[in-house]
């Protein structure tokens, strides 16, 4: 999505995905907050609300968005083993490599998570996206930073800190993820899709190297199509990075790379107006049966 939407737009929307009640979204704020990532991802904001559920308070990437987006990046997964008992994938990418990944329910049953409704009546379903989630944050981090499945956030045990004078509030950081604290990492890495990972030690060389590669994009002799194509998959395989830098530095560098694209897509345009133009004066002057157009 090159076009930004509008802050009144994005404020309208989640006031009618509040009120709708869908998606665990409660308020508005929360629904505007989800819309925000979103389009710092270069999604249309109204998809937070298909991707995302809050729970506690928390935002969560469905286990199947999550999957979407690897495999939007580049990645795959093979199932090996898929049964209530047990689940095996085998997790693959250009920039990560290969790992298998097996949750059980006795694993489950040791850490103290099979006793809950969920896990008792959807067990399979539950281990599936302990499996997603462990998985791409192993082979491919960069599309799942600093989010969690909502079957793992429901596993989260809230704790309570004194805030004041001795008032007491709910703390929903993570203390018992069997997966992996989120941690913030002092490096910036830009996930190119299909070769290596390029690694800046700040956000302003991150942004300089993104847009050196925008412009051997743009310059090369790729139809616009495919042009497009490959920075769409440029964007979504940084979309980790793009919620970290905030929705403001975001926007600017997504207006940026919509601008240096917007010169080409009009002399496209230009072209396919020309060609019809002639089409049209060459079926004036011979018919149309004499004309023959790829």
């Amino acid at each position: 999505m090159n076009q930004i939407v509008p802050m009144q737009d994005i404020e309208k929307m989640g006031t009618a995905v509040a009120k709708s009640g869908l998606f665990g979204i409660k308020t508005q704020e929360q629904a505007v907050a989800l819309m925000l990532i979103a389009q710092a991802e270069g999604l249309h904001p109204a998809i937070a609300a298909r991707d995302y559920h809050v729970i506690q308070g928390r935002p969560a990437l469905k286990a199947d968005a999550m999957l979407a987006r690897f495999q939007q990046a580049g990645g795959k997964v093979e199932w090996k083993t898929y049964t209530d008992a047990e689940v095996t994938g085998i997790f693959s990418h250009p920039a990560g490599g290969s790992v298998t990944l097996t949750w059980t329910l006795e694993q489950a049953k040791r850490i103290g998570l099979a006793s809950k409704d969920n896990w008792k009546n959807y067990p399979r379903a539950m281990l599936r996206a302990r499996v997603i989630s462990e998985g791409i944050r192993t082979v491919y981090p960069g599309c799942v930073v600093g989010v969690y499945t909502p079957e793992e956030v429901e596993d989260f045990k809230p704790t309570e800190r004194v805030v004041g004078s001795g008032s007491a509030t709910v703390d929903l950081t993570p203390d018992n993820d069997p997966v992996e604290p989120v941690v913030e990492d002092s490096l910036w890495i830009l996930q190119v899709p299909g070769r290596e990972t390029m690694n800046f030690a700040s956000q302003s060389d991150w942004t300089e190297g993104l847009m050196s590669l925008v412009d051997k994009v743009v310059a090369s002799k790729l139809d616009v199509d495919s042009k497009n194509g490959k920075l769409g998959a440029l964007k979504a395989a940084n979309s980790g990075i793009f919620t970290r830098m905030g929705i403001r530095n975001a926007s600017a560098i997504y207006k940026e790379i919509a601008a240096k694209m917007q010169p080409l897509e009009a002399a496209e345009a230009d072209d396919i107006k020309k060609r019809d133009q002639f089409v049209q004066e060459m079926d004036q002057e011979f018919g149309p049966s004499e004309i023959k157009t790829s």
